[in-house]
């Protein structure tokens, strides 16, 4: 299975937002620090505000903050938020024209992986993706007085 860049751009913006913290942030901060496309990032980021992942601010003052904890945000949650076609191959879909579907094992045995698959992305947060790495984080980012985590109560 290979995940959408996609979904490894929506990956990153999360992660880039969650380490800056309440500080805001620019579509094209993200961009320069991760040496990707702007423009496909602004999808990105525009679907992202859509599904009530960040909050994007318009104006002078304005920018990108999560709008939800990184606790809350499970990878599995997002992965299916954004791959748009988890089939993983011809049988998962409604187009089907293999002839060894009615005696063939790989759709019911595909289906429990990607079930598995998605499993163990639902048992890790955002939270998760920072961790004792976070300074680290920050250095390879190049952010600048990023606070520190919030206290856990």
């Amino acid at each position: 299975m290979h995940l959408t860049r996609y979904t490894d751009y929506s990956l990153r913006v999360l992660i880039y937002l969650a380490v800056k913290g309440e500080q805001r942030s620019t579509i094209t901060e993200i961009a320069d620090r991760f040496a990707i496309s702007r423009n496909h990032l602004m999808k990105v980021v525009q679907d992202l505000n859509h599904r009530g992942y960040i909050t994007a601010i318009r104006g002078k003052h304005g920018g990108l903050l999560l709008k939800r904890t990184p606790e809350s945000i499970t990878l599995g949650e997002l992965v299916r938020d954004t791959e748009r076609d988890l089939g993983l191959v011809e049988c998962f879909g409604d187009d089907n024209e293999c002839v060894i579907t009615p005696s063939c094992r790989l759709k019911p045995i595909l289906a429990e992986a990607l079930g598995a698959f998605l499993t163990v992305l639902d048992r890790y947060t955002l939270a998760d993706m920072l961790g004792p790495q976070r300074s680290g984080l920050i250095r390879l980012l190049q952010i600048e007085d990023a606070p520190p985590p919030a206290a856990q109560a």
